[in-house]
């Protein structure tokens, strides 16, 4: 049986694993090859760098495979603490990984436009053009569907730091103000028009990026900050 001070630090490495490749996937690729409202220019990006894309699409894909284990090594550490949220925890978790994987498929036919293929010739270029606007508008839709997810199970997760007695319930109260941050702004990217202009995302967001980097330093540097032994799995 692990310790829990292993345990702890195995979902520390794979939680600093998923939030280097969400920066580069979900941040750095896109600001880089995306032009808002552009699509000549995003094409001519894309093409020029096309292994960035690929690039972003593999990794990706390799990120929310270790979503999938992440709330199972953190159910191993806090069923403990209750055992009816870490199941809860584990299952929101999970709901968004077959959502993310679909939603990949929206790059992948961006990539097929770009590379076109013969059977492309029949529709013209501004065609064309509006076609990868329309995919990768899809992928930021199926994104914004899996962030319901990635909300939602930050609120059993964050209660359970908070009454686990072994970590910050700081962090705790973080994590689960990042649940709330994050379903504010779905519903303010799907009711509210012009809502990605105003820059107000980026502060409802927030709470969950301090308290997803603070528990996943903590779990990797500190573990658990007193004697405490894990559940047998």
């Amino acid at each position: 049986m692990k310790s829990a001070k292993t345990i702890a630090r195995t979902a520390g490495l794979l939680y600093l694993m998923i939030i280097l490749i969400g920066i580069f996937c979900l941040r750095y690729v896109p600001s880089t090859l995306i032009v808002p409202g552009d699509a000549s220019a995003t094409i001519h990006n894309i093409s020029s760098k096309e292994l960035l894309f690929r690039l972003g699409i593999v990794v990706g894909l390799i990120g929310y495979t270790l979503f999938l284990f992440l709330p199972l090594v953190l159910y191993k550490l806090l069923r403990p603490v209750n055992e009816p949220y870490a199941k809860l925890m584990v299952i929101l978790a999970v709901v968004s990984v077959p959502i993310s994987f679909v939603n990949m498929l929206n790059n992948f036919a961006v990539l097929s436009i770009v590379d076109g293929p013969d059977y492309l010739k029949a529709f013209d270029n501004g065609q064309l053009q509006a076609q990868v606007l329309f995919y990768l508008d899809q992928y930021d839709h199926g994104n914004l569907i899996a962030e319901i997810f990635w909300g939602l199970w930050l609120f059993p997760f964050g209660y359970l730091v908070f009454k686990s007695g072994f970590l910050p319930k700081f962090l705790g109260i973080l994590l689960m103000a990042g649940c709330v941050g994050y379903l504010i702004d779905f519903l303010g990217h799907s009711l509210t028009p012009g809502y990605d202009e105003s820059g107000i995302s980026r502060f409802m967001i927030l709470p969950a990026g301090l308290g997803e980097i603070g528990i996943c330093l903590w779990l990797l540097i500190v573990g658990v900050k007193n004697k405490f032994t894990a559940a047998r799995s």
